[in-house]
Order: C-alpha cells, then sequence, then structure tokens
C-alpha cells in the first residue's frame, strides 16, 4: 500500500519567475482516494509529475520534501501508474495492443500473462477497438482511454490520473469511471484531478484544494469542504458541484449564410454530412468518441480536402472566392477567414513566447504595434495568461494551452472561428471568461462552430447543436483474441493530399 508525504513541496520550472507549486504540506494515507482541485495553474499537474519521478533535478528547482513510500519518488516509479493531462504523450507504440503491454513488459511481467491483462484493461475502459488498431488513428478521446488502459494493467498501488475523462463523451467519461472503481483495489491509492467534480465525488473519500498562492486552500471530506468554502472557492474558479454558470443568449437572430456542407465526409473517419454554419450563430457540433467530429472541424476550416460531398463558402465569407472551396484558398486568405483551434493546442504553437504566439496573427495583418499590444494585452488579462507572457507556449499546462489556443484565433476576430473542445482543462471562472469571450464575438455578427463534449458549454452557449452518428462500426469489445496470436496490423489510411498552391493549409499553420 503505497501513502504520499509532502513537506514544504516546491517546484519552478526552469526559465519561470513563479513557481508552478510552493509550500505544499500534505499527507496521503495507503488507500486513500484523493480529489486534489485548484483554479487553473495552482499546480495540481505539477504535485502529480513529482509523485510520479519525473520532475528531474536538471529541469527546475525544487523545495521541500516529497516522498512515496519514504522512497524518492524515482526510486518508487515501478509502484506508480499516472495518466498525464495530454494522452498522446505517453502513446509510444504503433498498435494499440502493443502500447498497452509495453509498460508491463518494460516490468518483466511474465509474458503468458501480459495479453490477458492487456485484454482486461482495455475491456475495462471500454475500449472499443481490437488490439491491432493504429494508435494513430484514435482520436483524442479513444487516446485518452487507451492511456488509462496502459495505466490500469500495471496494477500500481499508487494510481495519478490528470483529467482522465478531460476529452471523452458523457457515456465515454461514464465507462472511464466505472472502470476506475472496478479497477481500485482496497490497497491502491488514488490522487485524481478532475474538472467535473459532481461526477468524480464518487470515487473519493477526500477534497484537497491547492492555493495558487502557495499551501493547501482546504482539505477534508467533500461534504465538509465544499459546504464550509463553497462560495469562496466558486469564485476563485474550483468547479463546486451545484453552482450554475448563467447562460448568454444571442442578442440578435442568426444572419448570412457563412459555410455550408452537402454531404460532406471523409471516410472511413467522418460519414457524409450536412450541416450549415450562419453569422450571429453558434453552432455546437455533439456526437461520441470516433464520429469524425474533429474530422469535421478540419474539413470546415479548410485544413483537410474532403472525400466526399463539398464546402461551398458564401460571399459574405469568401468574397470573390466563392467559387473555390476554402481547403484551396491560399494560407492568407484562409487565415483571414477562417481561424482554427486544434484539439491539441501545441499542434498550432510556432513562436517561441506566449506574448509573440498572441501577436503573430494582428502583426501578419499589418495593424500598427500600438494596435497589437492592446489586443495581445486584454487577452492575456482576461484569460490570465499575464504572468506568462514571456513563456514558451510549450511549457505551459495543458488549461492554459488551450486558453494560449483560444487567444490565438481570438486574436484576428475571424468572421467564422471553428474550436474543437475550446474549454477544455479550465477552471470555473476561465470557463466563464471563454465563453464570455465566443458570445461577444457571436453577437458581433461571427459564426461559432465548437465542437465539444461539455453540455454545461453547450446549454450556456450555442444556439443550435448538430448531432453526430458512427462513420465505421468496429468491436465493442477487443477481449477474446489468442493471446499468442499476433494480429495483422491495419493498413495505414493514405494521406490527405492537397495541391501545390494549397500546402500552407494544414494543421499548424491555419487560423494564423
Amino acid at each position: 500500500m503505497s501513502g504520499v508525504d509532502l513537506r514544504g513541496f516546491g517546484w519552478r520550472h526552469a526559465g519561470r519567475r513563479a513557481w508552478a507549486v510552493r509550500q505544499v504540506d500534505l499527507r496521503v494515507r495507503p488507500g486513500e482516494r484523493v480529489l486534489l482541485l485548484g483554479p487553473s495553474g495552482a499546480g495540481k499537474s505539477t504535485l502529480l509529475a513529482a509523485l510520479a519521478g519525473l520532475l528531474p533535478d536538471d529541469s527546475g528547482e525544487r523545495e521541500g520534501d516529497v516522498t512515496v513510500d519514504g522512497l524518492e519518488p524515482r526510486d518508487a516509479r515501478e509502484r506508480v501508474g499516472i495518466v498525464f493531462q495530454d494522452p498522446e504523450t505517453q502513446l509510444v507504440m504503433a498498435r494499440c495492443g502493443d502500447d498497452v503491454a509495453f509498460g508491463l513488459e518494460n516490468r518483466g511481467v511474465p509474458a503468458g500473462e501480459i495479453w490477458p491483462r492487456v485484454d482486461e484493461a482495455l475491456h475495462r475502459v471500454g475500449f472499443p477497438y481490437r488490439r491491432d488498431r493504429l494508435t494513430a488513428a484514435l482520436s483524442g478521446g479513444e487516446q485518452q482511454r487507451l492511456a488509462l488502459a496502459g495505466a490500469l494493467a500495471l496494477r500500481p498501488r499508487l494510481l495519478l490520473l490528470d483529467e482522465p475523462t478531460a476529452n471523452l463523451d458523457p457515456a465515454g467519461a461514464a465507462l472511464v469511471r466505472e472502470a476506475i472503481g472496478r479497477a481500485m483495489d482496497a490497497d491502491t491509492t488514488l490522487v485524481l484531478v478532475e474538472h467535473r467534480v459532481a461526477e468524480a465525488l464518487p470515487l473519493v473519500d477526500r477534497v484537497v484544494v491547492l492555493d495558487p498562492g502557495g499551501g493547501v486552500r482546504a482539505d477534508g471530506p467533500p461534504d465538509d469542504v465544499f459546504g464550509r468554502y463553497g462560495d469562496a472557492l466558486a469564485a476563485e474558479g474550483v468547479w463546486v458541484p451545484g453552482r450554475t454558470v448563467p447562460p448568454r443568449r444571442a442578442r440578435n437572430p442568426a444572419g448570412d449564410v457563412l459555410l455550408t456542407a452537402d454531404r460532406l465526409g471523409l471516410p472511413p473517419r467522418l460519414a457524409a454530412t450536412d450541416l450549415t454554419v450562419r453569422a450571429g450563430e453558434a453552432l455546437a457540433v455533439l456526437g461520441r468518441n470516433g464520429t469524425g467530429k474533429s474530422t469535421l472541424a478540419l474539413l470546415l476550416g479548410g485544413l483537410l480536402r474532403p472525400g466526399l460531398g463539398r464546402v461551398t463558402a458564401s460571399r459574405a465569407l469568401a468574397g470573390a472566392d466563392t467559387r473555390t472551396p476554402p481547403h484551396r484558398w491560399r494560407g492568407p486568405a484562409l487565415a483571414d477567414r477562417i481561424g482554427s483551434v486544434f484539439q491539441d493546442p501545441e499542434h498550432q504553437f510556432v513562436a517561441r513566447t506566449v506574448f509573440d504566439e498572441l501577436a503573430l496573427g494582428p502583426r501578419r495583418a499589418g495593424q500598427p504595434d500600438a494596435a497589437v499590444r492592446s489586443t495581445v494585452d486584454t487577452l492575456l488579462e482576461r484569460l490570465r495568461l499575464t504572468r506568462l507572457a514571456g513563456a514558451n507556449p510549450y511549457t505551459l499546462s495543458g488549461g492554459e494551452a488551450r486558453r494560449l489556443s483560444v487567444a490565438t484565433a481570438l486574436a484576428t476576430a475571424p468572421r467564422l472561428l471553428i474550436c474543437d473542445e475550446p474549454t477544455f482543462g479550465q477552471d470555473r471562472r476561465t470557463w466563464r471568461e471563454l465563453l464570455d469571450l465566443f458570445a461577444d464575438l457571436r453577437d458581433a455578427g461571427h459564426g461559432l462552430v465548437a465542437v465539444t463534449h461539455d453540455i454545461d458549454f453547450v446549454a450556456a452557449l450555442a444556439d443550435r447543436t448538430v448531432a453526430l452518428g458512427p462513420s465505421t462500426p468496429g468491436p465493442a469489445d477487443p477481449s477474446g483474441m489468442a493471446p499468442d496470436a499476433p494480429e495483422a496490423p491495419e493498413a495505414p489510411e493514405a494521406p490527405d493530399t492537397l495541391d501545390a498552391p494549397d500546402a500552407p493549409n494544414q494543421p499548424g499553420w491555419a487560423g494564423r
């Protein structure tokens, strides 16, 4: 049974003036189930990385002590399983079954036990494909389930989960929470970071709230913590159960059609889909993981060539280019008209600092320096990124990176904004700020398409919804395959090709 002890613990990342987390005194007894909360930037992910032994001395400055079972975390790694905020960072193999087996092989688990444990873990998280599914073909939510399966297969004594349901649809998130509950033996210690607080409470018996200024803000049974500090915590950004956010309804009726999709698809990733996007309207795209929502966002944004159907832009959006589909527009024209926010924020970062990342679009549009600085400073303040203006975008936490990616698109105020999971990893305060920014953009006559699993966000902002159904069905149960018979790998999907003039229209460039 693994216990955790932190005494005056703090960590400052190399090159940063501010401490990511500081002055934390915390003891977690073996077998406890702890929900770790705090506003964005309070250091929750950093603390989990410290417990997992993933903060090398040469990557920052540490103060105080942290131990797992009385050992330095780096010496206790075999007792610990962790699922990161970004699951893609821990997928290492080409095929899903091999990825789950990787950790077991490294731990020296007998060969005869490996594949039964792989199948059991995949089944527990409701993974919908066979073991030979390519990891590169998974959606963000499916990657999350696979990463969790890899951690559960190790049967860790200390399980660290950093928002394990963040990119999952409600049904998939429920499956994962059930999997966590089933996987937790009486002697397994759990530390869970989760913004879906109400849904996570049945998994835990203790709530610990970190204070961004240092130390522990509140600690105790959930009812006691939320009963005593609920109002204050909600004001500080913690998602407190029962505290709702008022909706932002559109001030005006929807305006001109901006974009139309006719039987738009990209087999096998997206079945034929029809939809219309209008100015002054927020359209939410819903659907279970794997139904092609992210693919649809890329197609609407002109970043992929359709395999089926077509995308037509109206004169209100395309001007003289109405006869040309968005994926054939020149890069600068596309960036001026359609802004895209990807599911993985880091896919669109190109500058060395947060300030320069935000300034890139306005500078490219020819805005004067004073206007650029005003725009950047406003977004930094509203999205609580001011203290990170000089930081490298790739060193941000998941929630901070998401806010930056949204802000880069907002900086140029494109006529149409397409966002994939725009509220991922946000505390209550920054979530409300994003809601207000999107609502203000819509009410100013811009179009908004949001691919999201965030039902609260849909209820607060969406004027209309479109629900996608399954594109290509797959087996629901990956178990029952012979453990000693390797499956043939799937043929890789052919890459999407673009004509030479359209080469800039790809993730990492568009919307900038």
